[in-house]
């Protein structure tokens, strides 16, 4: 299964504004995907994945949270996580 990373934002959040144009840098260099998802209108996934802020990414392998990133995350730490699990999609 390919890995995901799920990007879990808010509205207004000034954080989250700030990761969009990492997300976007990081997907141009690596050419994955990055799904945004808004954590008001995600409220299940919210307590499956023990969400506690915005922003978080979440880098999902076979089902499984294997990195997590709460805060703000700069694009060479991101871009070395998602590197680190060669099946990603891209």
């Amino acid at each position: 299964m390919p890995v995901q990373v799920l990007y879990y934002f808010q509205d207004g959040c000034m954080g989250c504004m700030e990761q969009e144009a990492i997300n976007r840098e990081v997907t141009a260099l690596l050419g994955i995907e990055i799904e945004a998802r808004n954590a008001v209108e995600r409220q299940e996934e919210i307590r499956t994945f023990g969400l506690k802020v915005t922003p978080t990414l979440l880098i999902v392998v076979d089902g499984e949270v294997r990195e997590r990133f709460e805060g703000v995350v700069h694009a060479e730490a991101l871009e070395a996580a998602i590197k680190k699990y060669p099946d990603r999609e891209g």
